[in-house]
């Protein structure tokens, strides 16, 4: 996972980065994309480095607002595509109740 995406989805900042880089709790390669500089990170580090600092509790937290988030897009992508669906269903049955 990149830095940014540890921001998005953990709460954690270049600064908490940096010093797991440093004590050796986190591992790191760096990136680039478009000429932007990234780190890539290894989720589980991440996540044991957090769990150690902040708690194993401000985890859990952070893990279950971030599948929320993702039920949340998901349920409304798909509510969309319903939606969509639906309305063609209407179409035809229109278009087929005055073909007979």
């Amino acid at each position: 996972m990149s830095d940014a995406t540890a921001l998005k989805e953990y709460g954690v900042d270049a600064a908490f980065i940096t010093q797991g880089i440093r004590s050796g709790d986190l591992e790191y390669r760096e990136g680039s994309i478009w000429g932007n500089p990234y780190l890539r990170l290894l989720r589980d580090q991440l996540e044991a480095c957090i769990a150690k600092e902040r708690g194993s509790a401000y985890l859990a937290v952070v893990k279950a607002k971030t599948e929320l988030r993702a039920i949340r897009k998901e349920r409304r992508d798909l509510e969309q595509r319903l939606d969509e669906l639906q309305a063609r269903e209407a179409g035809l049955q229109d278009l087929l109740r005055n073909a007979r």
